[in-house]
C-alpha cells in the first residue's frame, strides 16, 4: 500500500491546522506533519505525528528535499539510503525527472515521498514508472479534499477473471479450514481469490445471501482449508493458515472489480471438507472449501453452493502462467498437483 502524510503545519490558523487532522483521520490517515506546539493534536487520534527542524523530522527518520536547481537535484540523489524516507517539494516538477529519483532511491531502501497540492499531481507521482513514488504528502487547504486523495491511493486494479468447467466435487478427509472476518460488508457476487494452486484462484463469494437455514454474514468467507493460497493487496499470495486480524486482504466481486478491506479475525476450525477440480481445457486446478450449503462460488450468472455444484458448471476464476516465490509471480515452470 502506498503512504500517506499529511501536512498539518501550513496554515497560520489553528483551527485550520486542526481541521486538517480532523478530517484526515475521519478519511483514515493516521500520519501527520504538525507544527510545534500543536501536540495536544495528537490526542484527536491514534496516530503518527512528524515534527520538523531545519528540514528533518526530530527523529531523524524523514528529510524535506526542496529541489529548484541542478545543486539541489544532485543533493536529492545524494540521499539514498541515508534516510527512510525523502519528501521532494519542488515548485516546478519539470526541473526533477521523478522517474531518475525513484529508479535511484529504489534499491537503496529509502522511501521517496511527493508532495503533492492536486488531485492531478497525485496521480502523476502514483503512477510515474507504473510503481510511482512510495506516498504522497498531501498539502492542501481545504480540509475536505483529504477524502479524495485518500480515495485515490487505495483504489486497487482490476482482475482479469475467466470461466473454468467444474470436472468433479468430491468429499475429502475432516481438515483445518479458515474463515475470514472482516471489518468490511461484502455484496453478492463478491468474495476472496482463494485456491490450492497458485495459478488458480477462484472467487469464494462472502456469506452475503440468506439461505434458510442461518442468517447472512455479509462480512465473512468462509475461505476453506488452511493450505490454499488467497491473492493479497498488491498482487501478492498468501497462504489462509497465514493470515489474521488486522492484516490487509482483496476483496474481488465477479467483475473483477477489487477493493481492499481489514481482517477482524480468523477462525480455524475442523470441518468436513470437499475437492472442487476445475478445468480452463489446457490444465486442471482444485480448491479445498467446507462441505456446507453456505460456501458459495460464483459464475456470470450468480453464485452457486458447492453443494449444488455439478461438473460442467462453469465458474469464476484468476488464471495466470508462471509460479509464486514467496507469494510473489515470477516467470517460471512450477508443476503443482
Amino acid at each position: 500500500m502506498k503512504g500517506i502524510i499529511v501536512k498539518a503545519d501550513g496554515p497560520k490558523d489553528r483551527d485550520a491546522r486542526k481541521d486538517l487532522v480532523t478530517n484526515a483521520l475521519e478519511a483514515g490517515i493516521c500520519r501527520f506533519i504538525i507544527r510545534d506546539g500543536d501536540n495536544e493534536f495528537e490526542s484527536l487520534g491514534k496516530m503518527e505525528a512528524i515534527y520538523f527542524e531545519k528540514g528533518v523530522s526530530k527523529d531523524g527518520k524523514y528529510e524535506i528535499l526542496d529541489i529548484d536547481d541542478p545543486k539541489s537535484q544532485s543533493h536529492a540523489m545524494s540521499m539514498a539510503g541515508k534516510r527512510d524516507a525523502v519528501i521532494v517539494r519542488t515548485s516546478d516538477w519539470t526541473v526533477i525527472p521523478l522517474e531518475n529519483m525513484i529508479s535511484k532511491f529504489a534499491p537503496s531502501g529509502t522511501k521517496v515521498y511527493a508532495v503533492a497540492t492536486n488531485l492531478e499531481e497525485a496521480r502523476l507521482f502514483l503512477t510515474t514508472m507504473e510503481k510511482g513514488v512510495d506516498g504522497i504528502v498531501i498539502d492542501v487547504t481545504d480540509p475536505l479534499s483529504i477524502s479524495k486523495f485518500k480515495d485515490i491511493i487505495t483504489e486497487s486494479p482490476s482482475e482479469q477473471l475467466s470461466e473454468v468447467t467444474i470436472k468433479d466435487i468430491k468429499p475429502v478427509e475432516m481438515g483445518d479450514r479458515v474463515c475470514i472476518d472482516t471489518c468490511s460488508m461484502m455484496s453478492p457476487g463478491e468474495g476472496m481469490l482463494i485456491g490450492s494452486y497458485s495459478n488458480c484462484l477462484f472467487l469464494i463469494q462472502s456469506e452475503s445471501e440468506d439461505n434458510g437455514y442461518v442468517a447472512s454474514r455479509p462480512f465473512r468467507v468462509n475461505a476453506g482449508a488452511v493450505h490454499s493460497y488467497m491473492e493479497v493487496p498488491g498482487g501478492g499470495t498468501r497462504y489462509l493458515s497465514e493470515i489474521q486480524g488486522g492484516d490487509s486482504v482483496l476483496l474481488c466481486d465477479s467483475k473483477g472489480n477489487t477493493r481492499v478491506a481489514s481482517v477482524g479475525r480468523c477462525k480455524v476450525e475442523k470441518r468436513p471438507l470437499l475437492m472442487v477440480t476445475a478445468t480452463d481445457g489446457k490444465k486442471e486446478y482444485s480448491v479445498m472449501l467446507q462441505n456446507a450449503e453456505t460456501i458459495k462460488m460464483v459464475s456470470k450468472e450468480g453464485s452457486v453452493s458447492v453443494t449444488r455444484l455439478s461438473p460442467g458448471d462453469k465458474v469464476l476464476a484468476k488464471i495466470e502462467k508462471g509460479g509464486r516465490h514467496f507469494g510473489m509471480a515470477i516467470e517460471e515452470t512450477i508443476t503443482e498437483k
